[in-house]
């Protein structure tokens, strides 16, 4: 399998076409090409909320082969995306801790006003 080097990271030039890294987009995470939509959110829509690839290829305008281009490079490579999703989702959690929603605390007042 030939090998292109984008960004420090190994892409399979059959995945090339549709599977890029572009900095400064989304982060630099690997997306599909011509979208923002990430191997990440692919992955996500997926195995964790059971879309099919047909249902994610439809309600996305993707081509079949581009969402399974998405998955075969997770798969290739779930070790390092599981752990920056998993660091996304920390952050997250303690940017919330951080930084309460003030709109929530409102509506709790209100609720128990």
């Amino acid at each position: 399998m030939c090998y292109t080097s984008i960004m420090n990271t190994k892409i399979p030039s059959s995945q090339n076409k549709y599977i890029v890294i572009t900095p400064g987009l989304r982060g630099g995470k690997p997306h599909i090409a011509g979208t923002r939509i990430t191997v990440s959110d692919v992955v996500v829509m997926h195995l964790k909320l059971a879309q099919s690839v047909a249902e994610i290829a439809a309600e996305y305008s993707l081509s079949l082969a581009s969402v399974y281009a998405a998955l075969t490079y997770y798969y290739d490579h779930q070790s390092e995306i599981d752990q920056r999703m998993a660091d996304d989702e920390a952050f997250v959690e303690a940017f919330q801790k951080q930084h309460p929603s003030k709109l929530k605390a409102r509506l709790k007042q209100l609720q128990y006003a």
